[in-house]
């Protein structure tokens, strides 16, 4: 009777993280900057995920499933930051309700919900979960009794506990996320942008562009294609910020200013949008794109009572 050596062939550890953004950052923003709400700070998620990714690496050694990032946002339309962190890889946004008081709707229950999942089909081994709440027990309990070891992660208080009692009995392991480790992906922010008429418009900031910069390449011998009006372009960039305006509402795109940069997934964004609209591509049109946006920031300064073009008396 041959006898399988398993000593040879060890069992690789699989994990997910599980974040309770939520808890993450109102723990964060009051330990680091005494904040009492998320308007009053801004977070730099991407690194902050890239950090927490790492820093899992060095307490389990084996594969990464992916990071599971629960938030809310108001009707469940994503943020601006959002949307660029469901573009990271190994990163999977779920998003519960933003009711009219700023309260999370859903999100405990999509993590015990997942959390559950995850350990039933034996997708992982080990599950790290970075929240505090006291509704996450029942889902860890039946997570371990199928298997599943529970490393429960929590950010340094400022004084006593902010995680239940409960749920740190219940965990496999307890570890507290210090304040040093997150301080530099957090920062106050800023004040109101004020009414101020001197603020330059987007065809100011890029006026520094030379004609042949903005001119499509064009080969020897091939005649230039007629490209779309800058009117009709600039009018679609305005239609495109109008929409998402009230689609996505004020406070989302008030996350975008003072401008005029964009973020290169909200840019792409606007481009598709704007290309839907007007039947054709823009895309050998680079001078189109610069119009594109000033459209759409002339609407956004509008809307923000921000002067734009307006000589100062």
């Amino acid at each position: 009777m041959t006898i399988l050596d398993l000593t040879s062939h060890p069992v690789i550890a699989k994990y997910a993280v599980l974040v309770d953004v939520g808890y993450l950052y109102a723990a964060a923003g009051e330990v680091l900057l005494g904040a009492k709400e998320r308007k009053e700070y801004r977070v730099a998620a991407d690194e902050l995920i890239q950090a927490l990714q790492k820093h899992a690496e060095t307490r389990i050694h084996g594969e990464l499933l992916r990071i599971y990032w629960y938030d809310a946002a108001r009707d469940r339309v994503p943020t601006v930051d959002q949307r660029v962190i469901a573009q990271l890889p190994w990163v999977k946004v779920r998003l519960g309700n933003l009711n009219a008081r700023g309260q999370q709707k859903g999100v405990d229950a999509q993590i015990r919900s997942d959390l559950e999942a995850l350990a039933r089909h034996h997708a992982v081994s080990d599950t790290i979960l970075l929240a505090g709440d006291e509704d996450m027990v029942p889902a860890v309990e039946a997570a371990q009794a199928y298997g599943v070891r529970i490393h429960l992660w929590g950010v340094e208080p400022p004084y006593g506990t902010n995680q239940a009692e409960r749920l740190v009995w219940e965990a496999d392991t307890v570890e507290i996320i210090s304040a040093d480790f997150l301080r530099s992906f957090f920062s106050r922010a800023p004040a109101p942008v004020p009414v101020v008429p001197a603020t330059p418009s987007p065809a100011q900031v890029f006026a520094g562009r030379t004609p042949a910069s903005i001119k499509p390449k064009v080969s020897p011998g091939q005649a230039a294609k007629l490209g779309p009006s800058r009117p009709r372009v600039e009018e679609v960039g305005e239609h495109v910020a109008q929409k998402w305006i009230l689609t996505r509402g004020r406070d989302n795109i008030r996350d975008l200013l003072p401008g005029p940069l964009l973020p290169t997934v909200i840019d792409t964004e606007l481009l598709i949008e704007a290309e839907k609209e007007l039947g054709h591509s823009l895309r050998p049109y680079p001078e189109a794109r610069v119009w594109l946006r000033d459209g759409f920031w002339a609407r956004v300064y509008r809307e923000f009572e921000i002067g734009v073009g307006v000589s100062s008396r």
